[in-house]
């Protein structure tokens, strides 16, 4: 099934070029904070990080509107992006709150217990709880625009989803992680065919050299030439990756949401006469 929402994901993207607006956008931002990096450092790109992920969602949305009508022009994907930017940045912001929270908990907890001293076991913590809140809650966002959720009810959908259609989600994280792979590794191979005579002092490093190696080094390795060079491969990675993943999720949200049946009470009571009657 997941090879089957993937070619629809591509039918859908040739079908509707506005799709790729949202790509463009995501890898024009992603371009400019590469640049903003090696010109200013990490204090002013970092608070650009979060400024330009709230613009970015707004696109997003207005991405996930345009499938779920099945098209749609740049101007009724705005529209649409806006009408449910909200109903997708707030489920988000609980998601990350609570997460951070029992993060925060657990390394209390440990602290009382005495592993404060043990830093090494904070990443397999952070990995611990990280990856399976980001799995569960991964279809938030198509829920919420999909089927008109609201914060918690698209995080509860999201849950009741992974957890009852388990197959066909690890298939399309599967495939997606291969599209992943597949891309990245050709951009690099294109990156590295540009830049073959300013990285080859990189294969003379030992292993040492290898590990401390930052990216100010890459940066003056490779010039100013190869600071846009680098900025135009992250554009054109952003630019096919963003609109593929999220048109392929949205397909298989759409495919596997209509075989899981929500559970929601519905308040009201019966008369006299047997007769519901909803509040």
């Amino acid at each position: 099934m997941a090879i089957e929402e993937l070619k629809e994901a591509i039918r859908l993207l040739r079908r509707v070029p506005s799709l790729w607006i949202p790509g463009a956008i995501g890898g024009l931002l992603a371009a400019t904070l590469w640049i903003l990096y090696n010109l200013t450092g990490t204090f002013f790109t970092s608070r650009l990080l979060v400024i330009f992920g709230l613009i970015l969602l707004l696109f997003v949305c207005g991405l996930l509107v345009g499938i779920k009508n099945n098209g749609g022009t740049p101007k009724t994907l705005l529209t649409g992006g806006i009408r449910y930017y909200f109903r997708v940045l707030l489920p988000q912001l609980v998601i990350v709150f609570v997460t951070s929270l029992l993060f925060l908990l657990v390394i209390a907890t440990l602290s009382l217990a005495g592993f404060a001293s043990d830093m090494a076991i904070l990443p397999f913590l952070l990995f611990a709880m990280g990856i399976p809140a980001f799995v569960l809650t991964f279809f938030f966002d198509t829920a919420a625009v999909f089927e008109d959720r609201t914060v918690f009810e698209s995080i509860k959908r999201s849950i009741e989803i992974v957890l009852t259609r388990s197959g066909e989600v690890l298939s399309y994280f599967l495939v997606s992680a291969g599209l992943v792979f597949g891309v990245v590794f050709s951009l690099m191979i294109v990156w590295e065919g540009l830049l073959y005579d300013r990285l080859q002092p990189l294969t003379g490093y030992n292993e040492t050299q290898i590990q401390s190696f930052t990216p100010d080094q890459l940066a003056a390795m490779i010039g100013p030439s190869g600071v846009w060079i680098t900025a135009v491969i992250i554009f054109a990675g952003v630019l096919l990756l963003l609109p593929l993943l999220y048109s392929y999720k949205a397909c298989v949200f759409r495919k596997i949401s209509g075989n899981v049946i929500s559970v929601q009470q519905v308040a009201g009571e019966y008369d006299s006469k047997g007769r519901w009657y909803k509040y």
